[in-house]
């Protein structure tokens, strides 16, 4: 349709939406379906958090904020930058969007220009490529392998800069594999990036609360202090509060950035929910207690996932370090005939079959830039993801 825009050509829907979407669309239908597909805890809200939202709404908080977000929560991220991660923002370098895909779509608006890179090491979060595409930017997607626990390599990195690369997006623990870098192998990265003194580093740390098994969580500037001038430090309130629905994330990073975000971020949604904003001032400076409760949960369903996937027939799933994913592999499945007689060819057709044979909604590889896997959020009862696997262990089974 020539009435819309050339820049729609260059992106794609989200997937996981779409999965989302599919799997609600065959429940109303009456199927029976499990979706493992979206990325959103189960848990509730704690009460300490929506009673301070409560509260905000009786104050009569309820009026427009400042773009870049209410001074109280911006010191709060500035304390939290602080005290968990060792990095010493002002919080005037600080901002508050409406969730973390604001953050990071603003931090690309502000900064890419035609034939600027994007270095994202795959597999990626779907929207890393499409937000990079849709300002104008060249997204460069760098490999890793299953055998290296999905994660970038010096040696990768290095290949992967030109003098036309502007950022890498790192995102650790990593959407969609859950693999999280240790101190050591991300210093052997920031050491590639001090050679690369044009490249800049945007680091989405969302799931970063959510690591097992006494993992400790780092982060690049936290890692190299000489990157922290050109270091956009993301985070938000979504996952380990269990507040996807309230849509907050935040960055920390240079005056100069910091304000062109915000210049943008006036001319497009203006501040964030002034209800939510308060809210996340208490997830903030409240009681953390939760998320250590939370983690031990997660942990036995990602124990109990990776366990029953490894004993479905074709399937190689490793154990991540973090967030709430699985991305295992279907390598072996290439090839094999499904129950419909439909001939399993890529990534998409699995999933495609799973769903159809066993009701089991999954995410395909592809649109993570790296095939043939699938990813699935543990995200849910343990209840259910036992019956889900039970699943796709009889699919896998089935298949000639």
């Amino acid at each position: 349709m020539a009435f819309l825009a050339d820049a729609l050509s260059r992106v794609q829907p989200s997937a996981t939406i779409a999965v989302a979407q599919k799997a609600r669309e065959l429940k109303a239908q009456g199927r029976d379906i499990i979706g493992l597909g979206a990325g959103e805890p189960d848990f509730d809200t704690p009460d300490n958090i929506k009673e301070a939202a409560i509260a905000a709404i009786r104050r009569g908080e309820t009026k427009y904020t400042p773009v870049s977000g209410i001074p109280e929560l911006r010191k709060a991220i500035a304390a939290k930058f602080k005290r968990e991660n060792g990095l010493d923002y002002d919080w005037t370098h600080t901002i508050v969007g409406t969730g973390g895909k604001q953050i990071l779509f603003n931090a690309m608006m502000a900064t890419l220009n035609p034939g600027d890179e994007v270095i994202i090491p795959a597999p990626f979060w779907v929207s890393y490529p499409e937000m990079v595409a849709l300002c104008g930017g060249t997204p460069v997607p760098a490999a890793t392998t299953i055998e290296d626990g999905f994660k970038l390599t010096p040696e990768a990195l290095e290949a992967a800069i030109t003098p036309r690369t502007k950022w890498l997006i790192f995102n650790s623990p990593s959407n969609p594999s859950g693999a999280a870098y240790t101190f050591a192998e991300l210093k052997a990265l920031t050491d590639v990036l001090m050679e690369h003194p044009h490249v800049w580093v945007l680091t989405d740390d969302m799931y970063e609360h959510l690591v097992y098994e006494g993992f400790e969580f780092v982060t690049p500037a936290q890692v190299e202090p000489a990157l922290f001038d050109r270091t956009l430090t993301m985070n938000g309130v979504s996952k380990a509060y269990a507040m996807t629905g309230w849509r907050i994330g935040y960055a920390a990073g240079p005056m100069q950035l910091i304000k062109a975000m915000d210049m943008i971020q006036s001319q497009q949604t203006s501040g964030a929910c002034s209800i939510a904003q308060w809210a996340s001032v208490e997830a903030l400076n409240g009681p953390q207690d939760f998320i250590e409760r939370n983690k031990v949960v997660f942990q036995s369903r990602r124990d109990l996932v990776v366990s029953m996937l490894n004993q479905a027939h074709g399937i190689n799933c490793p154990t991540p370090e973090g967030a709430f994913y699985v991305y295992p592999s279907c390598t072996n499945l290439i090839g094999r005939k499904a129950p419909s007689g439909n001939v399993i060819n890529n990534d998409k057709d699995f999933v495609t079959e799973l769903l159809e044979a066993e009701g089991v909604a999954v995410v395909h590889g592809a649109p993570f830039g790296l095939s043939p896997n699938f990813r699935i959020s543990y995200a849910t009862s343990e209840d259910q993801l036992e019956e889900a696997c039970k699943r796709i262990q009889r699919f896998c089974g089935s298949l000639d």
